[in-house]
């Protein structure tokens, strides 16, 4: 697929497969046995990769982020022994398209994905098409064993599962969010599977994910896996694990939850996650499997307000930036230096280039996303590119520190490294940069107007 020179795409070389010839010589299978012994050792020391997602978590909601509130003692213990990424940003500012760019490393518009595929019976024809090489389907590919616990929300149709996209496992929802006891999503159908069938497993979504993702590690402990943990806390219904079920046959239902505390539950919820963590870092200490893995954790949109996006102007749905600048931390014992801080614009695109290059796999196609490597195992820093955001009547173009924001008519311009919370429009004083932005602008949407939306 062919791209823009303003879109500097990724290109890996394509290597040769190791091979071998059957021969009736009897030294030759001696040669033969030698050689699979030899691919045997090179797949168990290829790197694990364990991509962790939150769902509807703020820019502000960890304590190494600057949460006073909500304790997340896990996730801050990552963030001292690796990286932190300050500007890291979801290519949506909703679930699905950050999903849909997450998993193919393109922006999610080429995949036809840049709203939400919603739970009402006749939207839930929309989902992925076969046609989309998943992050999955590459490392499958490349003899890893990959699964997803957790949510999906990339189609509800059979042919939309996870199995069919490059996953040998699945077990969670296919939908946006589930009742975190009962497992019934926003119109109330029953909706936990594990691969193609449904399942009745009684306990809490955070709970159930985890220990399933801990049996996954454990019976691929003497293979490379690649695990995606992809979790539904903290968003909605708010509840919490000694909560009673919301949705049920036959009742009506508050969408957010019964409970009036709300911002306590959603409190609740992100520590539980932070927790089951936790148990994942743990079993791949007590397996010895934690320093040749890489954790990656991340947020697919900014909080609601029952989060805290901190200083950033915004909430989800919105493209100010506590819509979509979320949270981000790598994780890579021995690999990654202690303490560090990463400053460059990243997006969720970027991490499917990224895992490929740590895990040595080689690809040719061509991505809208890049590979950050050099900065989980280096000080360089990333080159300046543009990147864009469209989400119904709001447009971005980021280059740099300087961001474009447009909405309906109005327009912004904003220096973010003396401005994060958006608070002083620069449009008048810099009009080259204005006209700048509108042209790159001009030509994304050129671009990507030769890919037709499924979802609103």
């Amino acid at each position: 697929m062919k791209r823009p020179q303003f879109l500097k795409a990724s290109t890996l070389k394509i290597s040769d497969a190791a091979g071998c010839l059957f021969s009736v010589l009897p030294l030759t299978a001696v040669y033969f046995t030698m050689s699979l012994h030899s691919e045997a050792k090179e797949t168990q020391n290829k790197p694990n990769i364990i991509l962790i997602m939150a769902d509807d978590m703020g820019y502000g909601d960890l304590g190494c982020y600057g949460s006073n509130y909500i304790k997340t003692p896990v996730l801050d213990k990552m963030a001292a022994d690796g990286i932190k990424f300050i500007d890291y940003h979801s290519n949506g500012a909703v679930c699905t398209p950050t999903r849909a760019a997450l998993l193919t490393g393109n922006y999610q518009q080429r995949a036809g994905l840049e709203g939400v595929i919603n739970a009402q019976i006749d939207k839930r024809i929309y989902g992925i098409a076969d046609s989309e090489e998943t992050l999955a389907e590459i490392f499958q590919k490349s003899g890893y064993q990959t699964g997803i616990f957790g949510k999906w929300h990339l189609g509800y149709q059979p042919e939309y599962n996870p199995t069919h996209h490059g996953f040998n496992e699945f077990y969670g929802y296919v939908s946006g969010n589930v009742d975190y006891i009962s497992h019934r999503d926003g119109i109330g159908i029953y909706d936990w599977w594990h691969n193609t069938d449904t399942c009745y497993d009684e306990g809490y979504v955070t709970d159930l994910i985890t220990n399933q993702a801990l049996k996954f590690i454990e019976s691929n402990k003497n293979n490379p896996f690649l695990l995606y943990l992809p979790h539904e806390a903290p968003h909605f219904p708010y509840q919490g694990r000694n909560d009673r079920a919301d949705r049920l046959p036959g009742l009506n239902f508050e969408m957010l939850g019964s409970r009036s505390d709300k911002k306590q539950a959603y409190k609740e919820m992100v520590e539980i996650m932070d927790e089951s963590i936790g148990r994942v870092l743990q079993k791949l200490k007590d397996l010895n499997l934690d320093k040749n893995t890489l954790v990656f954790f991340c947020s697919d949109n900014g909080a609601t307000s029952m989060g805290s996006n901190g200083e950033l102007n915004g909430f989800k749905g919105s493209l100010w930036e506590g819509g979509q600048r979320v949270p981000a931390i790598a994780y890579y014992p021995g690999k990654i230096k202690t303490n560090k801080i990463c400053d460059s614009p990243i997006v969720s695109m970027d991490v499917l280039p990224t895992l490929i290059s740590v895990a040595g796999i080689s690809n040719n196609a061509k991505f809208d996303g890049e590979d950050f490597s050099q900065l989980l195992f280096s000080d360089k820093k990333m080159k300046k590119r543009p990147l864009f955001w469209r989400f119904k009547n709001q447009w971005v173009v980021r280059m740099g520190n300087w961001k474009y924001l447009k909405i309906e008519e109005s327009e912004y311009l904003f220096d973010l490294s003396k401005d994060p919370g958006e608070t002083t429009n620069l449009k008048d004083e810099y009009p080259a940069k204005m006209e700048e932005y509108r042209t790159l602008l001009k030509e994304w949407e050129k671009e990507m107007a030769n890919y037709s939306q499924k979802t609103n």
